[in-house]
């Protein structure tokens, strides 16, 4: 099997609940030693706020490439067998998973190494958003990740996901496939409509 048909990408619509097992049963395997797994969940305050819920939406034919990339990334740095990552749309309440990843590996540094690596590059660079709602008001969050990639984005020879440098090509840069304006204009896609 092709390492991309080891790779196991979903983005989950509106009020699709997270089953982990499907995604652990979908990485397990004999010659794996290892399985890594990270659940993100909703926590119920955020600097002293009442969490409400947390609302996600995405541009889900980019999100699904870009993730993809992440994994292709993950295998050139790992000794990985499989990789599974879901992440949700919609409403997710207090206590409810909204993104999950599962890696296996013959051994274990490899396996939490890369879910790791995994979790890190999809809040910094995949086109997922989040906003916060509170008990008395919501506002649109910008993942910490993504801002020390956008700083990144911006230097003269920054480095991407891949750890590729980035080219510049006037008032662009382009990583992973995917062309970037800096300087604080707008993100976009190169292949759109492809």
């Amino acid at each position: 099997m092709a390492d991309e048909e080891k790779n196991l990408v979903e983005i989950l619509e509106a009020n699709n609940l997270i089953d982990m097992a499907k995604y652990i049963t979908y990485v397990s395997a004999p010659q794996a030693g290892a399985i890594a797994t990270f659940a993100g969940t909703t926590r119920d305050t955020f600097e002293g706020k009442t969490v409400v819920e947390l609302r996600y939406e995405a541009y889900v034919p980019m999100a699904i490439r870009c993730i993809k990339s992440i994994c292709s990334s993950a295998r050139s740095a790992w000794n990985l067998h499989s990789i599974a990552v879901v992440h949700r749309l919609g409403t997710v309440p207090v206590g409810e998973t909204s993104v999950f990843i599962a890696v296996s590996a013959v051994h274990r540094a490899d396996a939490l190494d890369a879910c790791k690596f995994l979790i890190d590059e999809l809040k910094a660079s995949v086109p997922i958003w989040k906003k916060e709602v509170y008990s008395n008001g919501e506002v649109w969050k910008e993942n910490s990740e993504f801002k020390e990639r956008r700083l990144e984005l911006g230097k003269k020879d920054g480095i991407c996901s891949r750890g590729e440098v980035l080219v510049k090509t006037h008032d662009r840069k382009t990583c992973c496939g995917t062309k970037v304006k800096v300087d604080d204009k707008e993100i976009g896609d190169n292949s759109a409509g492809k």
